[in-house]
């Protein structure tokens, strides 16, 4: 059948298009000769026109299986507008209500639908398989396949029932797409899909346009800070950020309101018409940039999105590798920034941890690879492409952070050596955490149990920088010495170019990984350095010592030194400006406030400084539902124990959150829980100690007080002082 049509005049006559991209003809043929078949895409490469054009072509409804009513809604639209004639492309899922899915049911029945997007669950349903049954199907297409797999980066379970389903609606063949999959994944797709003899195509996962940087973390507050100067440096670019959680989606997009930029939050939690109109602003360029979780962009055909943030590193290199990939696919230029701390890696182990074991084990795999990405000084787009078993020969790609400020190599051929000798002898059966131990020579209780210990090769690399581990290893892969089991567990395994390594060594040259520092969580660390005006710091400094003797109170009770270094970087004049200091709180900008916003004021006239509007970022109060929540169970005088239970979070978590909103300026009475869980004399000690102390650092305390005190009780007393003496 394929033979007899020609493509071209189609393509032309559908899409106005005038040729194909790269392997879509050859793909459309295959379906349209009714093969089933597999393609690997990635982003931007134009997967949908792959079975949009053949079901405009072939007899019948083409079912096309998508994960997010957005992604059916936008390609809908996209179709309907192309063709003189109503119904040709419609969606079945839970946002009809019965009218319209009536007329979905009466356009597909009449023929004049070609094309119907289905989610998973509305496929499974019993009355849409019964539908389904009475209808010429042309051939079903599993878009977004990788939610197939366990080992995909957005694994949903109701993808696995869609072999059986389609076995109760009727065969046809299948076409399954992707933008993003392993070897692993690939399999696991045509295996769960029944098309393990599909024929297989497969792009080159090379986008040269995206330019890769991985930034480190520090506070919310700093990223915060950090992402406004981007995007003002960026304005009027189309651009999406990805959190991790809604919280901070919300957060974010307030705080990018706020600076007068054009933004909007999207997450699963906004009601399906907030979303579909968020999207359309972004689609329509009302708004500027999307803030969201990863449920959005899947299949949203916006070409010009010229940067793509990570505020959180992803959970997986397939999920990242498909976000950033919703950049400059126009070939134009696509900036993918992400931010990474290696505290952010273990929040997420922490949420698996009520995962079966397996799903764990997986997830942490999975983990280890992203973390190994964002630390390691080796070309990004090197790494990404071999993670996807695609070898990127060039040695500099000019286009990430590495490449354009590479790190000097270093000659590790005998750091090599000893890795793959103590692969050998671990007989290719573990992982890489497992062989560095064994490599350091630590007799740990799983090393000794196996009586590695006893092995030749155990510590033969002890005297060796233990930094320099991590980086052969992955280097190592890279080149071809040693692979990485990834369906056995993520074991290492030895190569027969790594056995020719060990009988004949040569010189290997590896670059050192970069070293990320854990910034604090909240607002009361150190994180954003020192100020750009010295001599006003020191002013604000006599000031804040002037009115400590005067107050009798320790001058951090005042104005911790973060925030001195921050009012003398971005001047505020004004108490509204005060509070967008990091840890200043309305309470506290009107206790302590005015004489520090005059002499700003006072010292920027007399030296005619112009307060520069990048470095003013406004932020807004965090008025989120946990801290109100906080603020009202300690003014119902509700322990702390249980308010921490009924929160779901753990003690020291609580703690944060309290030491947060006292800092900032709050007033908390928690006198009610200290006198049922500590010694009246204790409390009065640590009290006593805080207002001797110049410092308010809790390791310092520890050593001063002694062994008598635990720190939780030294934190406690601590928000009982700073609340009293600050607020």
């Amino acid at each position: 059948m394929a033979n007899e049509i020609n493509l071209a005049l189609e393509l032309k006559h559908y899409f106005g298009f005038d040729k194909f991209k790269g392997e879509q003809e050859a793909i459309i043929r295959n379906l349209l000769d009714g093969n089933d078949t597999f393609v690997l895409m990635p982003t931007g490469g134009g997967k949908s026109l792959c079975y949009q054009l053949p079901s405009l072509i072939m007899d019948g409804t083409a079912i096309v299986i998508s994960p997010l009513i957005a992604l059916m809604k936008n390609q809908v639209d996209v179709i309907n507008g192309m063709s003189e004639e109503t119904g040709v492309a419609h969606y079945l899922n839970s946002s009809l209500n019965k009218a319209a899915i009536q007329q979905v049911m009466q356009d597909v029945t009449e023929g004049r639908t070609k094309l119907l997007y289905v989610a998973p669950e509305s496929l499974n349903k019993d009355e849409n398989v019964e539908f389904l049954k009475t209808i010429n199907i042309s051939f079903y297409a599993i878009d977004e396949a990788h939610c197939i797999s366990e080992w995909g980066h957005d694994f949903r379970p109701e993808y696995r029932n869609i072999r059986p389903t389609i076995a109760k609606i009727g065969n046809a063949p299948v076409i399954a797409l992707t933008a993003t999959a392993t070897d692993k994944v690939r399999s696991d797709i045509k295996k769960s899909l029944g098309i393990v003899n599909a024929r297989e195509f497969k792009s080159s996962f090379n986008r040269p346009n995206l330019y890769y940087e991985v930034r480190q973390k520090r506070s919310d507050k700093a990223t915060d800070d950090e992402i406004v100067k981007f995007i003002r440096q960026h304005r009027g670019k189309s651009g999406i950020i990805y959190c991790l959680s809604r919280k901070k989606v919300e957060e974010l997009a307030a705080v990018l309101k706020t600076n007068d930029i054009s933004a909007a939050p999207y997450h699963a939690g906004l009601d399906s018409a907030t979303r579909s109109q968020t999207q359309d602003d972004f689609l329509m360029e009302r708004i500027d940039v999307i803030v969201a979780t990863i449920a959005f962009g899947m299949g949203i055909d916006k070409p010009d999105v010229r940067f793509v943030i990570h505020y959180d590193i992803p959970k997986s290199l397939e999920g990242y590798y498909q976000e950033t990939g919703r950049a400059g696919r126009d070939g134009g230029e696509g900036l993918c920034i992400a931010f990474y701390r290696q505290k952010d890696l273990k929040k997420l182990e922490k949420f698996m941890e009520s995962k079966p074991v397996a799903e764990q084990d997986i997830g942490k795999q999975l983990l280890q690879e992203t973390a190994a990405y964002a630390e390691s000084c080796v070309c990004r787009r090197k790494m990404l492409l071999h993670y996807f078993g695609e070898n990127y020969m060039e040695d500099n790609c000019h286009n990430c952070d590495n490449c354009l400020h590479p790190k000097e190599r270093i000659e590790a051929g005998k750091a090599l050596l000893i890795v793959l000798r103590a692969i050998r002898a671990l007989k290719e059966n573990f992982r890489t955490e497992y062989v560095i131990d064994f490599m350091k020579g630590r007799a740990t209780d799983d090393i000794v149990s196996h009586k590695h210990d006893l092995l030749e090769e155990f510590g033969e690399g002890e005297d060796e920088d233990p930094k320099l581990w991590s980086p052969v290893i992955r280097q190592g892969i890279i080149a071809g010495y040693i692979k990485k089991d990834v369906e056995n567990y993520g074991l290492l395994k030895l190569t027969a170019a790594g056995r020719r390594f060990i009988q004949s060594p040569s010189q290997f040259m590896v670059v050192r990984d970069n070293e990320f520092k854990d910034g604090d969580d909240d607002d009361l660390g150190d994180t954003i350095g020192t100020a750009l005006d010295e001599p006003l710091c020191a002013m604000l400094k006599d000031l804040r010592r002037d009115m400590a003797r005067k107050l009798h109170v320790p001058t951090y009770v005042i104005f911790q030194d973060v925030s001195l270094d921050q009012m003398a970087t971005m001047y505020p004049v004004t108490l509204e400006e005060l509070q967008n200091i990091q840890g200043v709180g309305a309470g506290k900008a009107k206790r302590y406030g005015k004489e520090f916003c005059e002499l700003i004021k006072r010292h920027c006239a007399m030296n005619n400084i112009e307060r520069p509007e990048e470095l003013r970022v406004r932020t807004v109060p965090k008025k989120s539902v946990v801290k109100v929540k906080i603020i009202q169970s300690i003014d119902r005088q509700i322990a702390l124990d249980d308010l921490a239970e009924a929160l779901g979070m753990g003690f020291d978590e609580l703690l944060d959150e309290i030491e947060a909103i006292v800092y900032s300026g709050t007033k908390l009475g928690i006198d009610y829980f200290l006198e049922e869980v500590m010694d009246e004399d204790h409390v009065d000690d640590i009290y006593e100690y805080f207002r001797e102390s110049e410092t308010d650092d809790i390791e310092v305390a520890l050593e001063e007080l002694g062994d008598d005190y635990s720190e939780e009780e030294i934190r406690l007393v601590r928000i009982k002082f700073m609340s009293e003496m600050a607020n």
